[in-house]
This record gives C-alpha cells, structure tokens and sequence, in this order.
C-alpha cells in the first residue's frame, strides 16, 4: 500500500478528529481513503456521463427508436404494485 503525507488546515483536522471520536470513521486514514475514494467515484461518474452526453448529442435517438416509449413506461408503472 502507497503512503502519502500531506498537511491540513488544523480546523479540517480538528473536524476529522471529532469524527473518528463518534465512530463515523475508524480513523485519520481511514477517512482519507473513503474521501478520496468517492471523489475518484465521483469524478469517473461525471466523465461517464459527460461520454454519454455526447454520445446522444452527435447522435440521437431517431423518432422510430423513441415511438412507443411514452406508452410502454405508462404500462409498467401502471403495473408497480404502489
């Protein structure tokens, strides 16, 4: 496993202290490694959807793919056990 050092604000690291304190996290670290995690999450999601974006935008759905659609998806709701 890489290590990394790096210094915070002593505000953020008091913050990041109170929430190993209430168990939210197991640790300094650990806390490190989820953050980072879900920004990498976060950051691979929005280049996905940006790819997707674009994908339709230079070529969308033509107006035979979409016929239909409108009806189908009232069916299926109308059978959701709500």
């Amino acid at each position: 496993m890489t290590q990394l050092v790096t210094r915070i604000p002593d505000d953020l690291a008091a913050q990041l202290d109170a929430l190993v304190a209430e168990g939210v996290v197991e640790s300094r670290s650990e806390a490190v490694r989820q953050a980072l995690a879900e920004m990498l999450d976060r950051h691979r999601r929005r280049r996905l959807a940006e790819a997707d974006i674009a994908a339709y935008t230079a070529m969308p759905q033509s107006e035979d793919e979409l016929l239909g659609v409108d009806e189908a998806t009232r069916r299926m709701i109308e059978e959701e056990p709500w």
